[in-house]
């Protein structure tokens, strides 16, 4: 692409850019309302007692541990 030939894409593009936020400027937007209630919380129960079986085929089968964690790779697969 030639020189002049960019001078132009930039222009057209600072023009473009331009008239979008002149455009924004003109949008009026609705306040939302905002409550302080928090939820979504489960409500804690007593739990069960954890399965040592499963827990120690867990560590068997896994290929790279450190004493009581499992190291995996975050989004290999």
């Amino acid at each position: 692409m030639e020189e002049n030939e960019r001078e132009a894409v930039r222009k057209q593009a600072e023009r473009i850019l331009d008239k979008f936020g002149k455009t924004l400027e003109s949008v009026k937007l609705k306040e939302k309302k905002i409550d302080n209630k928090v939820g979504g919380f489960r409500k804690e129960g007593q739990g069960s007692l954890p399965n040592e079986d499963f827990r120690r085929r867990m560590f068997m089968n896994a290929p790279d541990k450190n004493d009581d964690f499992i190291i995996a790779e975050k989004k290999s697969w």
